[in-house]
């Protein structure tokens, strides 16, 4: 009974510390203040650090633990609240949230998260990458736009940039997982950018998935469109590509 009784107090102990590793922070975003949900690794670091960015839905469970997915491969995870504090799991609901995000707002932000990154005594601050999804891919992509020293960028079916002077201004080596059945952005898009992106010496590494469509990746897709094969193929290859750019 003595020897339940301590199993028991080690299991309890163990989950306290796991929830202890996850926090609501908030953080300067010009003027303004961000906020958003910080998971850490055990140990004391200095750890690799990655921004996670949200679908169009919100900062919601699935982004959550794919927050908490990275802190187990050895990463301080920051999953942004770009609604601050809005979310939902509605199509109409989340257009609007959506149309209503200001781009310099959400900059800001991912910006502030940044620098709140590199403030934190466990936090390598070379070694700070994004990754986003749907709504969050493109935002990961514009801010490798303007972070010049973000070490790594993933986005999932995010709208790439067009304009040459973006990508210029790109210095992260990019990955991209796409669906061949998207219609936004469409593959075309994808390979027009992956092609600016090698024409202008940058690294890049972008797939395209037959057969899968936008947000083939999430399991709650509301449209049926999760792609098992395909969400595990890419999430290979983005722990590979993390590791690769800030693991060295």
């Amino acid at each position: 009974m003595k020897r339940l009784w301590a199993i028991a107090v080690i299991v309890l102990l163990a989950a306290s510390a796991a929830r202890a590793a996850e926090q609501s922070v908030t953080f300067k975003s010009g003027s303004e203040t961000g906020q958003g949900v910080l998971v850490t690794p055990e140990g004391k670091g200095p750890f690799p650090a990655v921004i996670v960015i949200q679908e169009w839905w919100g900062l919601n469970d699935w982004v959550k633990q794919q927050a908490r997915a990275l802190a187990r491969q050895g990463y301080v995870a920051l999953a942004v609240d770009l609604y601050r504090g809005k979310s939902t799991d509605k199509q109409e609901e989340a257009h609007q949230l959506m149309m209503g995000l200001s781009q310099d707002s959400a900059t800001r932000d991912l910006q502030g998260a940044y620098t709140f990154l590199q403030s934190r005594a466990d936090v390598s601050k070379d070694r700070i990458g994004a990754i986003g999804w749907c709504l969050g891919g493109r935002y990961t992509l514009l801010l490798a736009t303007v972070e010049p020293t973000l070490a790594a960028a993933v986005a999932y079916y995010g709208a790439p940039p067009t304009e040459p002077a973006a990508i210029a201004a790109i210095r992260a080596p990019v990955m991209g997982n796409y669906g061949g059945e998207d219609k936004g952005p469409a593959p075309e898009q994808v390979k027009a950018f992956e092609q600016a992106m090698k024409n202008a010496g940058k690294t890049v590494d972008l797939k395209i998935y037959p057969g899968a469509g936008h947000a083939f990746a999430n399991v709650n897709n509301p449209w049926g469109g999760y792609r098992k094969e395909a969400a595990e193929d890419a999430w290979t290859r983005t722990t590979a590509f993390l590791a690769k750019h800030l693991k060295r």
